[in-house]
């Protein structure tokens, strides 16, 4: 699986709110992103995008995480479908330019 097809599948629904600023349904998740899990255990949840599991499709949030038996704490991987993005990280102004070309 070639990058264009990972980068497809590490979209994410975003909220009703930013659909209509945006008029977008979907946008790829990023590192900052606030975001709620939605399925699976962990459901309902929120917290920031820490890291991005490029390979694998998945995310880690912040405050997920499990422990190994022996005590060490690793975080939970959770797939980016599973997720809806609440709140943007505004830091990279291009990832606008690219939204408001596109709606």
């Amino acid at each position: 699986m070639d990058w264009s097809e990972r980068n497809k599948q590490m979209r994410s629904m975003i909220s009703d709110e930013l659909k209509k600023k945006y008029g977008i349904s979907t946008a790829r998740v990023r590192t900052g992103d606030m975001v709620k899990v939605m399925r699976g255990d962990f459901s309902g949840v929120q917290g920031k995008v820490t890291k991005i599991f490029g390979k694998q499709a998945k995310i880690g949030v912040e405050g997920l995480s499990r422990k190994k038996i022996n005590g060490q704490e690793v975080p939970v991987k959770v797939h980016s479908s599973n997720v809806m993005i609440t709140q943007f990280d505004t830091s990279d102004k291009n990832r606008f330019k690219e939204v408001d070309a596109s709606g």
